[in-house]
């Protein structure tokens, strides 16, 4: 069996993490998979049993600035432990296959690592094949000033670029312009969206009361979002007195305790507010509602699109950074998928309004159905062939689904 490094880091929030375990436990199907997890740990949240992981000391930023756990030595010390580590495991694993996940379109603040692996890699063992896995927008506002750093990096050590949207949502053109420069194939595998077949035993232990409609509000990772959470609470309080609902807040796991503290303390005395950190069954909530208020990061929307449920978005960002949530809500509001609130003027009274006229809005007919979901199964035909793997399963000439805007 033939094996994959996939390497892993969620920075902020934890859409990472979840594309790439959706990615590798499709993968493991036909691989031995080895997952680098450099980011903090979720508490609930799984790694597939016939994945094995490995666990660099976690990193990611607040305020720009990297943190480390509690009791690890310094930054620089942990940045050390981790090259050592990164190269060690390759060196005992010897994959068939590394994947940078979004690296070198991003990730350039661990340059300190990568680079090394990178160059280990090629002067060590340079029948591996490198791939880079990337999401279907880039949205970095920086992209254009470090175009030719990636240029040069995908040239000079990767073999393939995996780009998990459907190019009839948003192209690998759409995000970067100098494509044209880069000598190494890019493969469209689809979006990449969890199976809720495989989620249908566990949807029955969701705690919900069945006998009033709900909506799930969730942040992602939670460490952007503190803004809309808060609002929907005070909603709360004018919904509760015009229509019958129960409300389901996901704050995420990484949402500071001070900002969850002030949320449960505004909620304690609101009979119809549930307030949580992190559910792994998301999916599910939002398929049983009648009403997700959420962000729009890749992954939440993948739930929009494969639940159906109506949705209000708020999409916030990392502006200063990047505008991925800015350009996706554009489109998938254009497409009428979803109503949009503006986050720079969240208040009470105008979001349950807005909740009201969504609950009474004629939901799109099998808009489920507009585009590819089924990235992971993709990503592993493609690299089975990509590596040899079989000829039962090779994508010719994939055609997305056509959408005109």
């Amino acid at each position: 069996m033939k094996k994959i490094m996939f390497y892993c880091q969620y920075l902020t929030g934890m859409g990472h993490l979840v594309r790439s375990t959706e990615i590798v436990k499709s993968l493991a199907e036909r691989f031995q998979v080895y997952f680098i997890n450099g980011g903090p740990i979720v508490e609930g949240f799984e790694i597939p049993k016939n994945v094995k992981s490995i666990f660099l000391p976690s990193l990611w930023l607040e305020k720009g600035k990297f943190q480390i756990s509690e009791g690890c030595q310094s930054v620089e010390q942990v940045k050390e432990i981790r090259n050592n580590q990164l190269i060690t495991a390759f060196d005992r694993i010897q994959p068939d296959c590394l994947i940078t996940e979004f690296f070198p379109f991003g990730r350039h603040k661990l340059f300190f690592e990568l680079l090394p692996l990178l160059e280990h890699v090629k002067s060590s063992s340079p029948e591996t094949k490198i791939v880079s896995s990337i999401r279907d927008v880039i949205g970095r506002k920086t992209l254009n000033e470090e175009s030719d750093i990636i240029c040069k990096l995908i040239n000079q050590y990767f073999d393939l670029i995996l780009c998990h949207s459907d190019p009839s949502f948003q192209t690998f053109t759409d995000n970067f312009p100098r494509h044209q420069e880069l000598r190494c194939e890019v493969k469209y595998t689809g979006f990449v969206a969890q199976s809720l077949e495989e989620n249908l035993q566990k949807s029955q232990q969701l705690d919900i009361d069945v006998d009033k409609p709900f909506i799930v509000a969730s942040v992602g990772g939670g460490r952007l979002g503190y803004g809309l959470l808060e609002t929907i609470v005070e909603s709360g309080k004018i919904l509760a007195h015009k229509i019958p609902h129960n409300i389901h807040i996901f704050t995420g796991p990484f949402m500071p305790d001070s900002q969850f503290l002030s949320l449960q303390k505004a909620a304690a005395n609101q009979k119809n507010i549930k307030l949580k950190k992190y559910t792994s069954q998301l999916a599910e909530y939002m398929k049983k509602a009648e009403l997700s208020i959420s962000l729009t990061g890749y992954n939440t929307t993948m739930n929009i699109l494969r639940t159906g449920v109506r949705s209000i978005v708020a999409p916030i960002g990392h502006y200063s950074q990047d505008n991925e949530q800015l350009i996706r809500t554009k489109k998938l509001e254009k497409l009428g998928i979803v109503q949009v609130v503006d986050p720079n003027s969240l208040k009470a009274n105008h979001l349950a309004a807005k909740i009201i006229e969504s609950l009474n809005h004629k939901q799109i007919e099998n808009y489920t159905n507009l585009f590819d979901l089924e990235g992971a199964q993709k990503t592993l035909n493609i690299l089975e062939q990509f590596l040899g793997v079989s000829q039962a399963s090779i994508i010719k000439n994939y055609q997305p689904s056509m959408i005109k805007y």
